[in-house]
């Protein structure tokens, strides 16, 4: 009986003795009988929430939509958008000057396993709850210590309440950003993080990775001191297990830009 990989083998040795490297085994295949691919982006249409601030949001214009004269249906859009609004990428650049902007961040950065701490119990009864050193270590506690290199997704239950701005912001006053109410990182955590937990970004599912009722963004600032990048606005945390599945989070490569959009997945095992 013929064997299914014959002809890779075959042309794997045929390169070898041609005297050219052979083909790589492919050893990091995905089994998706065995995994589950989660989307954790919110779609980008007119309801996506952006900063209060933002002098516009997501607009997507049709270019041609229809028939054509060559009597095929073929369809286009313009969109325009700011960086940092629905679920996006936050670069070092966007609160530190001569770090790394959207294009510098090495690719390997945007794929990593997922570190998910829960405090959506906590959010419930603070809506201004800030994670703590003690949350970490309590995690820890139960799941392992975070290695180097883990992108830590924070969940407060926020993303339930997409895409109603005042319910997610707590506020919902256009060009005002001095009242807000959502749950997010405290500075003490995140300085716990990346310098004793070496990890390499970290990510909300809220509109900012410090909490609403910052004024002076110093999750932002000490993340972005540190090359650590944000993502911001994501969905479906609820759907990942604390540990033991793998983000995949790819912005939009904007040469300089300070954020962008971001596709963002997670695989788990079913």
């Amino acid at each position: 009986m013929r064997h299914k990989f014959l002809p890779v083998l075959a042309l794997g040795s045929l390169a070898f003795l041609c005297g050219v490297p052979p083909w790589p085994a492919f050893g990091q295949q995905i089994d998706l009988s065995s995994t589950r691919v989660i989307d954790l982006t919110h779609p980008f249409d007119k309801d996506t929430v952006y900063w209060p601030t933002s002098p516009s949001g997501f607009e997507l214009k049709p270019l041609h939509k229809g028939l054509t004269a060559g009597g095929f249906y073929y369809s286009a859009y313009s969109y325009c958008a700011p960086e940092h609004g629905g679920t996006h990428l936050d670069a070092p650049v966007h609160f530190a000057e001569g770090v790394w902007s959207n294009s510098d961040i090495p690719v390997e950065r945007f794929i990593g396993p997922a570190i998910v701490i829960d405090v959506s119990d906590k959010a419930k009864e603070n809506r201004d709850y800030v994670l703590s050193v003690e949350d970490v270590t309590n995690f820890e506690s139960k799941h392992g210590r975070i290695a180097p290199g883990a992108i830590v997704l924070l969940r407060t239950g926020w993303g339930a309440r997409w895409p109603d701005r005042l319910a997610y912001l707590g506020d919902d006053k256009p060009g005002d950003a001095s009242d807000l109410h959502f749950p997010s990182y405290g500075p003490e955590a995140v300085s716990f993080l990346i310098r004793e937990r070496r990890v390499s970004m970290i990510g909300v599912d809220t509109a900012s990775i410090d909490p609403g009722t910052s004024q002076d963004f110093p999750v932002h600032r000490l993340a972005a001191a540190n090359n650590v990048a944000g993502l911001e606005n994501l969905a479906n945390l609820e759907e990942l297990p604390p540990v033991g599945a793998t983000i995949i989070a790819l912005p939009m490569k904007i040469s300089g830009g300070s954020g962008g959009p971001v596709r963002a997945i997670a695989l788990a095992p079913k």
